[in-house]
């Protein structure tokens, strides 16, 4: 049975090593790893290593454009650090025999590597982090006062509205953290269920449906900050535009 909590495998005094923690290591040496056999290999006449790289990149970046226009290269690295770094973490928790390697503690297998994203406490960190990165980027980008306005205001309709952007910025964090959780931490239930059930391939099918629900939540996430990042990068005059444009 999978723990909701993830597990501690180490203490060093207040701080708890989990195997969450183990894996969130794992994941950025090998995106660390990635990046230097990149840089190293670069070549004029790119490698299939390079060639997947570029394709991946234009990709992503043309994916921006089409969301943020003017502000994808602002929005662009952010879109693309959280779809990588969340895939790869989802996918750690499917690599084969990996949740059967750790110890033994009261008759129950505390493995040393779970995926990251099954843990509560990384997906909020990742939450965080995109909210915090989207409002400081909304500053730099229209300016404090713009900034400002779009949740205070002396007309009460407005600040009203404000009210409500505020609110929806807090709920915006707790969807982020709560989907991606839930969504991974439920598929490392159902794979552990099924594989003590049975043991050779009847979890073949759910395997390859985790793999797909990976790269689906990786690409929500990533997504949806995005979206986010555009919104509060777009001033209000912009916006109410926009809107009139549309309307007609």
């Amino acid at each position: 049975m999978v723990s909701f909590a993830a597990e501690p495998i180490v203490r060093l005094g207040f701080f708890s090593v989990t195997n969450a923690f183990l894996d969130t290591l794992l994941v950025d040496a090998f995106l660390i790893g990635l990046i230097i056999a990149v840089n190293k290999n670069m070549s004029k006449i790119p490698g299939i290593l390079q060639n997947i790289i570029e394709i991946m990149t234009e990709g992503f970046y043309s994916l921006a454009q089409s969301v943020a226009g003017e502000r994808a290269a602002k929005i662009f690295p952010f879109f693309t650090s959280f779809f990588i770094f969340i895939l790869v973490a989802n996918w750690t928790g499917l690599i084969p025999g990996i949740s059967a390697v750790g110890f033994y503690e009261d008759h129950k297998l505390i493995p040393f590597f779970r995926a990251a994203t099954s843990d509560f406490n990384v997906t909020l960190a990742l939450a965080l982090v995109s909210a915090f990165a989207t409002h400081i980027m909304s500053i730099n980008t229209i300016g404090i006062k713009g900034y400002l306005s779009r949740y205070f205001s002396l007309n009460p309709i407005y600040l009203f509205i404000g009210f409500l952007e505020i609110t929806s910025e807090i709920t915006k964090v707790i969807s982020l953290s709560f989907r991606l959780f839930g969504n991974i931490f439920a598929g490392e239930i159902v794979l552990g269920t099924v594989a003590t059930i049975f043991a050779f391939l009847f979890p073949l099918p759910f395997l390859m449906l985790e793999v797909v629900v990976g790269l689906v939540q990786a690409l929500v996430f990533s997504m949806l900050t995005m979206a986010f990042m555009a919104i509060l990068t777009t001033p209000h005059h912009e916006e109410a535009k926009e809107v009139s444009t549309h309307a007609v």
